[in-house]
């Protein structure tokens, strides 16, 4: 085995065991602590990175390796220190242990995302050791703060430290470059390309106030009430991206279906438990999350609200919030809790082409696919900020029963150790060759 390969368990492992959780509202202990740990092992081999806080803890490591061709454009590899918090009763195991046993790393971020924090880590440690330069400048980020939008983190560094990531067109992060095997002879590996856009929308009606015995016309919870019915039942039209369309002719094709685009559920039914990664992205979805109204039994309030999460096909945008506005009706306003953009790009050009031979180097088998996801990730904000085209690509040949979109946020959160061992032999293949 590689020295990456080696180390790779331990260091996921290691990171794991720094509870970095992020509960959105700045109480959590932030993610200096897992910086640390990243931060002295890349001085382990005399790399020097830059370290910055956009708030006491919140911790962002950020370094450039130069390559040999200062021609071309630079690649940016990241990954978010943050996770989400775990429950400890819940789990058979310490989530914050890094407990390795049965052929899997066990705890929080196991998958959501310090397995791509460790196999980059592990990569450049070796990559660094042997004296070996990539063909391009590389940026490796290990950043806070993705689970609540990445405002200390990649929104931070894009606003203050943007020279960091000097000539960088094209980004790699998560939630993608994983394993679907179809048979022993074909896996399909799923490359992220789009993401549906985010609207977390407060709904606010106002009314008259007064005595609950007494009859009333303008009641607010009423009319938020009706308002929030009407956008979580609303049912979504059928509507396929380009992204989706290739995505389900590319699966339809590898199980031998014949691809009907007015009804895609025999090609669902095959995806197993990661139809809820790809699922939701064939329409708009409006899910109505929290409701506020009220102080008393007896008194009608002037006001009531609602939280509803809409998220967004990309290239629709106009068409979602003319739907949404209809839906609400002239008595409800909407206002926004968070609003992200949505993400398309195309499964073409030279990184592509690059990651595809990567996978099918150490796995003969493999056909690369492209997809949506229903999420967001941190290669919003590289968009948006600086122009960078996103993918998802974290290679990963998973068991074939393994429930991975379950792993996300989920109790325990687990990722097989041969599959971060096959990830850094890809990930070093790609970064050294692209």
């Amino acid at each position: 085995m590689t020295p990456a390969e080696l180390e790779v368990a331990e260091l996921c492992a290691e990171l794991i065991r720094v509870d970095s959780s992020n509960y959105g509202d700045g109480s959590g202990p932030g993610e200096r602590a897992a910086a640390e740990v990243v931060m002295a092992r890349l001085s382990e081999v005399g790399v020097e990175a830059h370290y910055s806080e956009s708030a006491p803890g919140r911790g962002n490591v950020v370094t450039r390796i130069e390559g040999s061709d200062p021609s071309l454009p630079a690649l940016l590899v990241h990954g978010h220190l943050d996770v989400v918090p775990a429950n400890a009763a819940d789990w058979s195991v310490d989530p914050f242990a890094g407990e390795i046993r049965d052929g899997y790393i066990w705890g929080r971020g196991a998958v959501d995302m310090k397995d791509m924090d460790a196999m980059m880590l592990a990569v450049l440690r070796q990559m660094v050791s042997e004296g070996r330069r990539p063909r391009r400048d590389i940026v490796f980020a290990w950043v806070a703060d993705e689970e609540a939008g990445g405002v200390y983190g990649a929104k931070y560094l894009t606003a203050n430290h943007r020279e960091l990531f000097d000539g960088v067109t094209e980004s790699i992060s998560e939630v993608g470059g994983y394993s679907l095997e179809v048979d022993p002879d074909l896996r399909l590996y799923l490359i992220e390309t789009a993401q549906k856009g985010l609207s977390w929308m407060r709904l606010v009606a106002d009314g008259t106030a007064g005595h609950g015995s007494m009859l009333n016309s303008s009641n607010a919870v009423t009319e938020v009430a009706k308002a929030v019915a009407r956008l979580g039942s609303h049912e979504w039209p059928l509507t396929l991206t380009p992204t989706v369309r290739q995505f389900l002719t590319e699966v339809s094709d590898a199980f031998g279906l014949p691809f009907d685009p007015e009804n895609p559920t025999p090609v669902l039914d095959k995806l197993g438990p990661l139809v809820r990664f790809v699922g939701a992205t064939l329409s708009h979805t409006t899910n109505p999350t929290m409701l506020s109204a009220g102080y008393k039994a007896n008194v009608i309030p002037g006001q009531a609200e609602a939280v509803v999460d809409g998220r967004f096909l990309p290239g629709y945008e106009d068409d979602f919030f003319k739907t949404v506005d209809e839906l609400l009706g002239p008595n409800v306003r909407r206002e926004f809790v968070q609003h992200d953009i949505a993400l398309e790009t195309t499964f073409d050009g030279a990184l592509v082409e690059s990651m595809i031979a990567a996978l099918k180097a150490e796995d003969p088998t493999a056909r690369a696919v492209p997809y949506c996801m229903s999420g967001g990730t941190d290669n919003k904000t590289f968009f948006a900020d600086l122009g960078v085209r996103g993918f998802g690509f974290v290679p990963l040949r998973l068991p074939k029963d393994m429930d991975f979109a379950g792993m996300f946020h989920g109790v325990d959160e687990r990722v097989p150790v041969e599959a971060l061992q096959f990830g850094v032999r890809v990930l070093d293949r790609l970064l050294l060759n692209y």
